[in-house]
């Protein structure tokens, strides 16, 4: 089954935002929430932010040719018709619902404290060869990101990959609302957002409303860590099938002949096909579990999904592998959270290079009253492993105060960082860069080049 052609009309739209009448005869082109994209025929959303208003822009959009809006207040705009709803946030939701129950597909929701992307990705890869597939872009896996992705879905598209994120309570909730998963992957859960979500129980909860929104024929898909999502999701919904490493998993989920290589990539059989990653680390290895699992509920051949699984690569900034003069980057700076910290350091000390494994730490962010504790325990947790030197800032130079380990060096302020991490690194060294997003610690890669040569990838 493939998503049928579809038009927009006064009609669907009224039905969608549950407004009485409508002329189906009345087509539109499109939706859209941006005037700089938006074109003639098409029905602008006006949606509000901390700190844009869309409402402001309606002159804009009626100029680029839209003819009709959705708003959230009442508007002077008698050339075009306008839709009253009570929030034009729900009501973007409800528009691309509706667009989705027209579809009738199969639909992928995917959910975690990390590797969100990461298996989004090879879950694509995985069935592209078999079907007409559909997925976020970008980090659009928000309230306005995973309804544009809906809404964006090409006729004809036979499923819809979809990465779900969220900061703050009930918003996996609404974005299930939206999606109606048919299959609801949760990669792992961890201390992440931890600001808004509270702890590690607010965090699963939060989680674990991707599959209690499942139907009873509805699949169920999940990481083996930390074991109690395994016996949460259990407990929602029985038939849930479980990826991993350890004896939770399922047999035919479970790697076979594991191996990893000099890059720290790994290799390992799946139901007799082979498997080779093009993205460091053993919790790839994982992530493509779970996205092999997803192809095989959704009739994908082995040899299909394993070949689509192997030529996935690493996004900018998600463990991504550089290669700076002498040195071995790797850029793994686009989130951070202590699960991520770790297995970021395991896939370092993997690696075999001629020189150290040193890890430049920054600061994980949203985690509330438990920063401090966090990034104490992740610090500590990393001076049992094989890194050779732990470079930390920010936060992670505060936790560092009373740990005595000859190891860690600390440099609070990153301008600092910047000025001596040259003096601090040797050709040869494998460097890990990881940190939240809004470190910026991207930053320190041009450092490193004017020091240690040109890029060479």
């Amino acid at each position: 089954m493939s998503a049928a052609a579809f038009r927009w009309s006064d009609a669907s739209v009224r039905s969608a935002l549950g407004l009485p009448g409508g002329d189906p005869a009345r087509l539109y082109r499109d939706i859209s929430t941006d005037t700089r994209t938006l074109g003639p025929g098409d029905v602008f959303v006006a949606l509000e932010g901390e700190r844009f208003d869309g409402h402001a822009f309606v002159p804009e959009a009626v100029a680029a040719g839209c003819v009709a809006v959705v708003s959230h207040r009442d508007l002077d705009a008698a050339e075009v018709t306008v839709y009253r709803v009570p929030d034009t946030l729900t009501a973007l939701g409800d528009l691309a619902l509706h667009r989705r129950e027209q579809a009738g597909i199969p639909v992928v929701g995917i959910t975690g404290s990390s590797g969100k992307t990461t298996v989004k990705d090879m879950t694509l890869g995985a069935v592209s060869a078999s079907c007409r597939a559909h997925g976020t872009r970008a980090n659009h896996n928000n309230r306005v990101g995973v309804p544009l992705t809906i809404l964006s879905m090409p006729e004809h598209t036979t499923t819809l990959v979809l990465e779900m994120g969220t900061n703050e309570p009930g918003e996996i909730a609404e974005l299930a609302r939206i999606a109606r998963p048919t299959v609801g992957v949760v990669t792992t859960v961890s201390e992440t957002h931890t600001e808004r979500l509270t702890d590690l129980r607010g965090v699963l909860d939060e989680k674990l409303d991707l599959i209690r929104a499942l139907g009873a024929y509805d699949t169920a898909i999940v990481g083996d860590d930390p074991a109690g999502l395994v016996h949460e999701a259990r407990a929602i919904h029985p038939p849930v099938r479980v990826c991993g490493w350890s004896d939770l998993a399922n047999a035919d989920l479970q790697p076979r002949d594991a191996r990893c290589r000099e890059d720290g990539t790994w290799s390992f059989t799946w139901v007799g096909e082979p498997v080779s990653l093009g993205i460091p680390g053993a919790h790839n290895v994982s992530n493509a579990l779970l996205a092999l699992a997803v192809a095989r509920e959704l009739r994908v051949g082995a040899k299909s999904a394993a070949a689509g699984v192997s030529a996935v690569r690493a996004r900018a900034m998600r463990g991504e592998v550089r290669r700076v003069g002498e040195l071995t980057l790797l850029v793994d700076c686009y989130n951070a959270n202590a699960a991520g910290v770790s297995a970021a350091a395991c896939t370092l000390t993997a690696m075999e290079v001629p020189g150290r494994r040193v890890a430049v730490l920054g600061s994980m962010l949203e985690l509330g009253e438990r920063s401090a504790a966090i990034h104490r325990e992740t610090l500590s947790e990393l001076l049992y492993t094989d890194l050779d030197r732990i470079i930390v800032t920010g936060a992670f130079a505060q936790a560092a105060e009373g740990l005595a380990d000859d190891r860690i060096d600390a440099v609070e302020d990153p301008a600092e960082l910047a000025r001596r991490l040259p003096r601090m690194i040797e050709p040869g060294d494998a460097v890990l860069l990881k940190a939240s997003r809004g470190e910026r610690l991207e930053r320190l890669i041009p450092v490193l080049e004017t020091s240690f040569g040109e890029k060479r990838t």
